[in-house]
């Protein structure tokens, strides 16, 4: 009799996923007992290190940290439509669980396809930091988790640093696997882990894929420091693969104040008549740059506009490196009054004779007012609009009174406004922003509001555990039971007044799988747990196949037996009693590329009809219709 193929419940194991990739790169380490490490050597050849000292990062707890990120987990998420926004038609996920186990959960389905993480962990101040992850695979380890920050006084000698070295190292390796080759991780943090942080990323991502650190001056010392009073945070930048952005322009913002400063340029260029003149527009073009405080040294560079009321900054053509330049970048230029010869640079121009005359035909070069000043490229401030992010950030302000105004009470939130930009940034398109540490939610905030600047349609995933507000606190009093719900109310109200852009989201809740696995020798009819509903068991089989969260679920009828369709044929779920040949037939003419059918509705006859049915649309299409069951 013709077997169906069972259903794979495990999340993706990521050490079987890097051995496939190594079996590729050296089949012939492989042996039936394991890997040939002697021979791996060998075929590594100079680049093994064989020192017995060797720099290294190390703490009590790195190898569980290892094995926590590396052990898979069959816990599933539950869709909550009733808490959801705009349910149907969002491309947004709010995730309620622990988000090591989000993470495992959600390998299959975004493997490789998040652009930014954007995270703002737990700063481990003052030694509160709580949390305890095990290798439990149950439920029960993470509703504990949920009620820890509710002790008071946590038991952490000697453990204060070790213990979030081996928090953040599981999530930050799990999470790594989720970003696109040329995806990018933000992670905000304070004096306190920095350090171990800046460890932790540089061994993950690897040294060469660091991109900076921003340095945020808050314009605010900490009052009771003991030593130097810190006013600064950090935002430590790491690439997945620096290779793949290091030729595209991501790294970069738009000048704030350009836009400004060309329109006080026009206005003062319109205004030139026989009293007026360009001299008079450049005079005060400069004093007015000079009363503008927010505007940066790169923009007030730009103090400039020529006769054709463009703003633009004389720049150096002179040849950049030690060495003398080839002959042909020693041309003189000629003085367009004086017709003499102006001065050359001793190491040549940066440029050939060539492109110094076609910068001459388009009015870009700026001579002085005789032959003996050297001359000067022009560049304009409309074709360099954009900057590159510098790591110096001054920001002293935050978003306490907007979240008042929106009732939302939240301790020290992520400024929405700073997000937004960087997101700006380094995002567009549908590109996947995650974050899961979402807290009040701010990233969520920030996608929204980017996507109304630019018109893009960036997707946000939220991660937050369901950690209870503290008794007694403004949270609590304020009726707030979780830091979900205040995460999740954010972002509605969030939402609120943005046209055109994309302010729903789907929420799902971490728990057990819908699936009860039989004991050895036990028979069982029906293996769905009595508390799920067909929606549960249509998610996690999305979860578990690789699917992402958003696609459109719709129940259709096939031959009047009403199943379940991902994507329009994506994936075909029947759950239902009264499965027949006709049925099958039905569901087979829309070629779906997956179908799952619960076993308890299954008969042996069944069985080997569906395993026929489906050969035929794969003998008819040319591809594989993945057929399975529990």
């Amino acid at each position: 009799m013709a077997e169906i193929e069972k259903m794979d419940l495990e999340s993706l194991d990521v050490v079987d996923e890097r051995l496939e990739r190594m079996r590729e790169l050296f089949p012939e380490v492989f042996s039936e007992s394991g890997i040939d490490f002697e021979k791996l050597r060998l075929e590594l050849g100079d680049e093994v290190d064989t020192n017995d000292e060797r720099y290294s990062f190390t703490w009590p707890g790195k190898a569980k940290a290892i094995r926590l990120a590396q052990t898979p987990t069959t816990l599933t998420l539950r869709p909550q439509p009733e808490e959801s926004v705009a349910w149907d038609t969002t491309q947004n996920l709010y995730l309620k669980g622990d988000n090591l186990k989000v993470l495992k959960i959600l390998q299959k389905a975004y493997f490789g396809s998040v652009k930014l993480i954007y995270i703002d962990p737990p700063y481990n101040t003052d030694g509160d930091f709580v949390y305890e992850d095990s290798f439990s695979d149950s439920i029960e380890d993470y509703k504990v988790q949920c009620g820890l920050s509710c002790q008071a006084s946590p038991d952490l000698t000697g453990r204060k640093h070790s213990r979030w070295c081996t928090f953040m190292y599981a999530r930050m390796k799990v999470a790594r696997e989720l970003l696109r080759p040329d995806g990018i991780a933000i992670v905000n943090i304070d004096e306190h882990e920095y350090t171990n942080l800046q460890l932790i990323m540089r061994e993950i991502f690897g040294e060469n894929n660091d991109l900076g650190t921003i340095v945020w001056d808050k314009r605010n010392p900490k009052g009771d420091a003991t030593g130097v009073a810190m006013q600064h945070e950090y935002l430590v930048v790491y690439a997945r693969d620096k290779s793949q952005i290091a030729d595209k322009r991501v790294l970069q913002r738009p000048k704030k104040n350009a836009q400004a400063m060309l329109d006080k340029a026009k206005a003062l260029f319109g205004s030139i008549n026989l009293t007026y003149s360009l001299d008079d527009a450049n005079r005060d073009f400069k004093e007015w740059i000079k009363s503008r405080n927010e505007l940066s040294g790169g923009e007030r560079a730009y103090n400039n506009i020529d006769e054709n009321g463009e703003v633009y900054q004389p720049v150096s053509m002179a040849w950049p490196n030690k060495k003398k330049a080839p002959d042909d970048y020693f041309v003189p230029l000629i003085h367009p009054v004086t017709g003499k010869a102006c001065p050359v640079p001793p190491r040549g121009w940066r440029n050939p004779s060539k492109t110094m005359q076609e910068l001459l035909d388009h009015k870009l070069i700026v001579f002085g007012k005789d032959e003996t000043t050297q001359p000067r490229r022009k560049y304009l401030l409309r074709e360099n609009m954009m900057e590159n992010i510098p790591s110096l950030l001054y920001f002293g302000g935050s978003d306490t009174a907007m979240l008042e105004e929106m009732g939302i009470p939240f301790d020290t939130p992520k400024v929405t406004s700073i997000c937004a930009e960087h997101i700006q940034s380094l995002s567009s398109g549908e590109d996947i922003v995650l974050d899961f540490f979402s807290g009040s939610a701010t990233t969520a905030h920030a996608v929204m509001q980017a996507n109304a600047n630019d018109g893009g349609k960036r997707r946000f995933i939220q991660v937050q555990l369901e950690e209870p507000c503290k008794e007694g606190s403004e949270a609590a009093i304020a009726g707030f039971e979780t830091i979900c719900e205040i995460g999740m109310k954010r972002t509605r109200a969030a939402g609120e007044g943005l046209d055109g852009v994309d302010t729903g989201f789907r929420v799902l809740q971490l728990d057990e799988s819908g699936i009860d696995k039989p004991r050895p020798g036990e028979l069982r009819l029906n293996v769905v747990k009595s508390d799920r509903s067909d929606l549960d068991i249509v998610f996690e089989m999305m979860l578990k196949w690789g699917l992402e969260l958003t696609l459109p679920v719709e129940q259709e009828k096939a031959a009047g037996y009403p199943c379940y369709s991902v994507a329009y044929g994506e994936l075909v779920c029947c759950l239902a009693p009264g499965l027949t040949i006709d049925v099958l037939e039905a569901i087979a003419e829309i070629e779906p590329r997956r179908v799952f059918i619960l076993d308890s509705i299954l008969d042996d006859s069944l069985k080997l009809n569906a395993v026929q049915i489906f050969k035929r649309v794969e003998e008819r299409t040319g591809r594989e219709v993945e057929l399975r069951t529990v």
